[in-house]
């Protein structure tokens, strides 16, 4: 059975959200999948992944947030050969336009350093997930798990 990880980091709890969405699409398509917090990630994290997730916001004016920084210094070091990748982003258009799920932006960028091979494009959200973003977020899995 495929194994499906997701890393997800959340200041007011849209990304978390946005995580338990996808775990759930996971869940129905009989892929095995763990959230985990950014705190709890490491370099092993993906070990045993087929499908790495990273799910984030951005802080402050396009920055990483801070419990994912040192995943995100070491990500294009990890050797994810032969695993599929996905970045899911969540942000405010309004009061940040310039920064835009910049994180996000970054950590897609970044995975393209491991040899993972992107399983579906960046999906970006507004603030928090609505019924229309959960629809994206399950075709974002769907393509994930055929990839």
């Amino acid at each position: 059975m495929a194994v499906a990880k997701i890393v997800y980091a959340s200041a007011t709890g849209n990304t978390e959200g946005i995580s338990e969405i996808l775990e759930d699409a996971f869940k129905a398509l009989d892929i095995d999948v763990e959230r985990i917090e950014a705190d709890d990630a490491d370099d092993a994290t993906f070990d045993d992944a087929d499908i790495c997730v990273v799910a984030t916001y951005t802080d402050g004016d396009g920055e990483i947030p801070f419990d994912l920084e040192d995943f995100y210094d070491e990500l294009p070091d990890f050797n994810l050969d032969g695993k599929v990748f996905g970045v899911v982003g969540s942000g405010d258009s309004e009061l940040y336009p310039d920064y835009f799920c910049q994180a996000a932006i970054d950590f897609d960028q970044a995975f393209e350093k491991t040899g993972a091979k992107r399983g579906a494009e960046l999906v970006k959200i507004e603030n928090d997930a609505d019924d229309e973003d959960e629809e994206v977020l399950k075709a974002f899995v769907t393509a994930l798990t055929k990839a």
